[in-house]
Formats: C-alpha cells, structure tokens, sequence
C-alpha cells in the first residue's frame, strides 16, 4: 500500500503571503500555507482575513475554482 503524496506548498496557484479577493462577499484575505487536512490528507489552503484576523482552512480545489481572485498590488 502506498502513502499518500502530501501536499507541496509550492502545488497551490496562490503562495504563501498572496492576497486574496472573495469574488462574492468583497472579502480580503492572505494565504497562510498549503497544508494537508489530517483524515484525507487533501490539500487545503490555511488563510487570514485581512479584516478581521480570523484564520480559515479551506480545501485547495474549493480555493481554486474561481471564488477568489488574486490581488496584484
């Protein structure tokens, strides 16, 4: 049986320190890391609110499929 690849923080199209626009709620954000989620070993994006300064986790493909854009300053 073979292991399970971790995730590569240089896999994600958004690195480390990238700042982030939610397309639906205006929301600011910045990538923390790219991690794995420890049941499935899925790979997740762990991110701060640029407002608030909670932290999130949310899986890479959820991350990745159009719901935030990069912001390029």
């Amino acid at each position: 049986m073979s292991k399970p690849k971790m995730a590569d923080p240089d896999d994600g199209i958004f690195k480390p320190g990238a700042k982030l626009r939610h397309i639906k709620t205006g929301g600011f954000y910045k990538v923390l890391l790219l991690a794995n989620v420890e049941a499935t070993l899925e790979p997740a994006y762990v991110y701060e609110s640029m407002q608030s300064h909670d932290f999130w986790i949310r899986p890479k493909t959820e991350m990745e499929d159009g719901r935030f854009e990069l912001i390029t300053e």
